[in-house]
C-alpha cells in the first residue's frame, strides 16, 4: 500500500510589499528551505483630502498633543497639516507607541526639540504614560479602521482625546488570474478582503493560510477560510519565526 506523500511548502505569498531600503526578512526563508516568496500587498492607502479632515470638524490646532501607533499615521498627519499650510508648534506634545514611530518623526520634526514620550512595550503602556498628561489635549489620527483595543483603553479613562480619520486602507486591484501558491500569508482583515475582492470564486482547497492578529484570524472565520497557521504566540511573536518552524514541520 503505497504511503501519502507529506504536503510541501514550495511557494509562499506574503500580502507585504517588497522593502525598499533592505533585503526581504523572508530571503532567509528561501535559502533554508529552498522555497519562493513573493510579496505581493493586497491592499492600498489613500489619504484623506483636507475637506474631509474639515468635515470631522478637527482644527488640528487646538490640540496640545498627538498620539501616533504608526509611521503611516506620521506620514498623513503632516501631509495635511502642509496642505493646510499649518506650522507645528515647538510646544506640541508627541506620544508614540514604539520606539521605531517615534524615531519616524525625525522625517518631519526636529527629534531633540520636540516633547516625545515613549511607550516601553504596547498601547496599554503608552495610556498610562497619558495619564500623567491629564490637562492634554489629543488628536489621534490615524486609519479608518483600527484596533478598537486601542479605543477601548483610552475610553476608560479621563483622557481628552479625539479620532481623527486622515486615511484609509482599501482592497488593491491586482493584475494576477490565478494564485499558484501553498500558502497565503496575511496581516490585516482587509487584506483577506482584497483577496475575495480580487477572486471571488476562491477556493482554498489545499492552500495554507496564515494569519497574524485576532482580527484577521476573526475575518478569516467570517470569510469561512481554514487558518492553518495563527500567530502571535508566546512561542511565536514574529511571522517568520512562526513560518519557519511551520515549514519545516511539513517536511518531516
Amino acid at each position: 500500500m503505497a504511503t501519502k506523500k507529506p504536503f510541501l511548502i514550495k511557494k509562499i505569498l506574503v500580502s507585504q510589499p517588497e522593502p525598499t531600503d533592505r533585503i526581504s526578512p523572508y530571503s532567509e526563508l528561501e535559502k533554508k528551505f529552498k522555497i519562493k516568496v513573493k510579496l505581493q500587498p493586497f491592499i492600498e492607502i489613500e489619504g484623506l483630502s483636507v475637506r474631509d479632515i474639515r468635515l470631522q470638524k478637527i482644527n488640528i490646532m487646538s490640540f496640545t498633543a498627538i498620539i501616533f501607533n504608526s509611521r503611516l499615521a506620521i506620514d498623513h498627519f503632516f501631509r495635511i497639516c502642509e496642505q493646510m499650510r499649518i506650522t507645528i508648534p515647538n510646544t506640541m506634545k508627541y506620544f508614540c507607541v514604539s520606539e521605531a514611530v517615534s524615531f519616524y518623526l525625525q522625517k518631519y520634526t526636529t527629534y531633540r526639540k520636540r516633547k516625545i514620550y515613549v511607550a516601553s512595550k504596547t498601547f496599554s503602556d503608552l495610556v498610562e504614560i497619558m495619564k500623567k498628561h491629564e490637562n492634554e489635549k489629543f488628536l489621534f489620527p490615524g486609519a479608518e479602521k483600527i484596533n478598537s483595543k486601542f479605543t477601548t483603553l483610552l475610553d476608560d479613562t479621563d483622557i481628552n482625546y479625539t479620532r481623527g480619520i486622515f486615511f484609509k486602507t482599501i482592497p488593491k486591484k491586482l493584475n494576477k488570474k490565478t494564485l499558484p501558491y501553498d500558502m497565503l500569508v496575511f496581516f490585516s482583515p482587509i487584506g483577506l478582503e482584497s483577496l475575495l475582492f480580487n477572486f471571488p470564486d476562491f477556493e482554498q482547497n489545499k492552500i495554507k493560510i496564515a494569519v497574524f492578529g485576532e482580527t484577521t484570524n476573526k475575518m478569516a472565520e467570517k470569510l469561512n477560510l481554514n487558518v492553518d497557521l495563527k500567530v502571535p504566540t508566546e512561542k511565536h511573536l514574529s511571522m517568520i519565526s512562526a513560518l519557519k518552524e511551520f515549514i519545516q514541520n511539513t517536511k518531516k
